[in-house]
């Protein structure tokens, strides 16, 4: 069973009157990248701010590593590196500088600390900018240079805020590679918080969605669609012909029911949906290829093959939806 490196059990955040963390319910296992995905103001920074001890919850239980925040601030920040989305440096100093500062302040010796900052700088791809002053860096580099920093105390666990504010899409991708490689080779547990949705699809194993303070839904990519559409997380479009042998003579329309009668009663189909020629085939599996062979088999004409599954944009604009209507009666 995997271990829980991160666990929120009834997580509650008021200032005043406002509810900012409304009642999380949260584990995230140890390697696992999670996406924490909302809109700002969604209370994905105060979740953090929890987590690192920053801040104390109104109630609930906020376990790290094994360790309560609240009461052990200082053992959670031995065990977890933050990245937030505007990093600091000395912007006189070089980049090999920064982090040879940040390695004395975790007591490294100056020869362990040496080795660490070359080969942190290697792994991020600032080798060759080393030398440089990083009021010379690209933000691309700077947050590359911030994650090179934040594993300086070899964390267990790395929270992202909105890392990829302001970097342009070649350093996005090679940001969003890194992250990918990191918690792979080394098992680090990856908390990402953003709001965009193309960024936490593309890096993240399982994904929390956030909205006014409430995560409405947490899963995979699958396990989403299927709570969300209600177990037809595929879709498949066939365009049919019936301009082909002796079919073409027969009743188009007689011809386009007997073929929706005959996809409806193929195993796996919820919901067959016909404009015309074209029929969009709603699906609990992957059934492409029954499909096909049951349009075929009926002696129909085949010219288009589709197979769609719901994107996390699809994904996460039904759940917000879903979040406004349920503020609004609340």
């Amino acid at each position: 069973m995997s271990e829980n490196i991160i666990e929120l059990v009834d997580l509650t955040k008021k200032y005043g009157d406002f509810t900012a963390v409304d009642h999380l319910h949260l584990t995230i296992s140890k390697g696992e990248v999670f996406g924490l995905l909302g809109p700002n103001g969604a209370g994905k920074s105060t979740t953090i701010l929890m987590l690192l001890g920053l801040t104390e919850p109104t109630s609930g239980v906020v376990r790290v590593c094994g360790i309560d925040p609240v009461t052990n601030p200082i053992e959670v920040k031995k065990k977890v590196g933050y990245l937030p989305e505007d990093v600091g440096f000395y912007y006189y100093m070089t980049g090999w500088e920064n982090l040879m500062f940040t390695a004395r302040l975790n007591m490294l010796s100056g020869k362990e600390a040496n080795e660490k900052v070359n080969y942190l700088l290697e792994r991020v791809g600032l080798k060759d900018a080393a030398s440089k002053k990083t009021g010379k860096y690209s933000r691309g580099m700077l947050q590359r240079l911030g994650l090179a920093e934040v594993l300086i105390k070899a964390p267990e666990v790395i929270i992202l805020d909105e890392p990829t504010l302001g970097i342009d899409p070649t350093g996005v991708l090679e940001f969003l590679q890194l992250i990918v490689r990191l918690s792979r080779e080394d098992g680090l547990t990856v908390l990402f918080s953003s709001h965009d949705l193309h960024q936490v699809q593309k890096v993240c194993d399982r994904v929390g969605i956030f909205v006014g303070g409430k995560l409405l839904a947490q899963g995979d990519l699958k396990s989403l669609s299927e709570q969300l559409f209600e177990g037809n997380p595929y879709v498949i479009e066939a365009g049919v012909s019936f301009n082909s042998g002796e079919i073409a003579h027969a009743n188009s329309e007689k011809l386009t029911e007997w073929i929706t009668g005959i996809l409806k009663n193929t195993d796996g189909v919820r919901n067959v949906i016909r404009e015309k020629e074209l029929f969009r085939i709603e699906c609990s599996k992957d059934i492409t290829t029954a499909i096909a062979a049951a349009i075929t088999g009926a002696g129909a004409g085949l010219y288009y093959l589709n197979r769609k599954e719901y994107g996390l944009d699809e994904i996460y604009h039904r759940y917000f939806e879903k979040g406004l209507i349920n503020e609004r009666k609340g």
